[in-house]
């Protein structure tokens, strides 16, 4: 009867390690996500030094965020090599893994919070630079608030939940002491955590949608913005279908059962980081639709005009124009012209300027003594044969 057992123990042992399926599963995620998401951060960067050539605070928020990710990913996958997603019968045969492996999850989800929270804090203050209602912007400021509170409050938990810290990674050892915090508890901080991240990536994906509304601009152009501000929405479905599986952290088999919080808390940073990224993008495709000879001719400061202009800038004078001011053109000089002029008007540096890649859509009327002003007058041509 003991040599049956044991046969079969031995058995039960060589199927753990074979089974390395929700192991693969969390690297496959976890390179496909960091991709996406480090693809979107270097075309934001391209934008922003190449195409606008302005680089604010919510673009240095999101490559932090993007640079922590990074290190959430390398846990996660070389955590899988060692047994995240494993079974506890694996590290019979590979023991000192199982330390390697709790240690790689423990960082990861450090790097998880963090990166999370970063990618939220630069979508809104993207969003706070276009907005103009005092309402929104405290809403925003909630959100923002909101996100770090609970973000912090589970990052605390996450570090100190066991005393000392390094009991977490050691709990297995017959030489290491130490306790850690009721798991019941650490599972509601989770949830709470959750549903404050949950929240927040619903309020910056709906908020847009108030933002534009109100704005005069065509159906057409209103919804593609609406859409591409919105996104943020996608983040928060892959916190709520994270939800479920946050019960899993006081299972018995925690590397085992907990793989499905590892894929998706990879989804969630992942698309948190593209959806920020995805907002910032609009200048990209006008750059490779007109070629790049209008963001080349442009100085650092100038006036991101890409969305109205077609195919570049030609600066003209004529008898007419009043000193100082220039007409932005985009025909050649045998070309009849119809439509409206933009006559800007003022010195050749712009005070204040933006480090916005999405064009103003709150324009001012206060016009600072040495700055640009703007004007807008319409020339009909009118041809014979019409």
């Amino acid at each position: 009867m003991q040599a049956t057992e044991e046969v079969a123990y031995k058995a039960a042992v060589q199927a753990a390690v074979q089974d390395d399926s929700r192991s693969k599963a969390i690297i496959v995620v976890t390179a496909v996500f960091l991709g996406i998401s480090l693809g979107s951060v270097l075309l934001r960067c391209f934008v922003r030094t190449r195409v606008v050539r302005a680089f604010g605070w919510d673009d240095i928020v999101m490559l932090l965020a993007m640079a922590l990710n990074l290190a959430f990913a390398i846990c996660g996958i070389q955590g899988a090599k060692y047994g995240m997603g494993r079974k506890l019968l694996y590290f019979v045969e590979y023991p000192d893994n199982f330390e390697r492996a709790l240690l790689c999850w423990w960082l990861g989800q450090i790097f998880y919070v963090i990166t999370c929270v970063l990618a939220k804090v630069s979508i809104i203050i993207t969003l706070l630079r276009i907005t103009v209602s005092r309402l929104h912007a405290w809403i925003l400021y909630a959100a923002i608030t909101l996100a770090t509170a609970v973000g912090l409050v589970f990052l605390l938990f996450t570090i100190f939940q066991c005393s000392p810290v390094p009991y977490f990674w050691h709990q297995g050892s017959t030489s290491s002491h130490g306790t850690c915090v009721n798991k019941d508890t650490l599972i509601a901080i989770a949830y709470l955590y959750s549903v404050g991240a949950a929240v927040t990536d619903l309020t910056i994906g709906l908020l847009p949608v108030a933002l534009i509304w109100n704005l005069r601009m065509n159906q057409r152009t209103k919804f593609a913005i609406i859409g591409v501000l919105g996104i943020g929405c996608i983040a928060s479905a892959a916190v709520i279908v994270r939800i479920p599986f946050v019960h899993s952290y006081k299972d018995t088999e925690f590397l085992y059962n907990t793989y499905q919080i590892s894929i998706w808390s990879n989804v969630e940073a992942g698309l948190g980081i593209t959806a920020g990224c995805l907002t910032t993008l609009r200048p990209l495709i006008r750059f490779l639709r007109d070629g790049s000879s209008a963001s080349r001719n442009r100085t650092p400061g100038s006036f991101p005009l890409s969305s109205n202009v077609a195919q570049g800038y030609r600066l003209s004078r004529s008898k007419h124009d009043r000193p100082g001011s220039h007409q932005l053109w985009t025909g050649s000089e045998n070309d009849e012209y119809h439509g409206v002029t933009t006559t800007i008007l003022g010195s050749s540096h712009r005070p204040n300027p933006t480090s916005s890649s999405e064009e103003d859509l709150n324009p001012k009327n206060e016009l600072p003594p040495s700055g640009w002003k703007v004007e807008r007058s319409v020339r009909v041509s009118v041809r014979d044969d019409l």
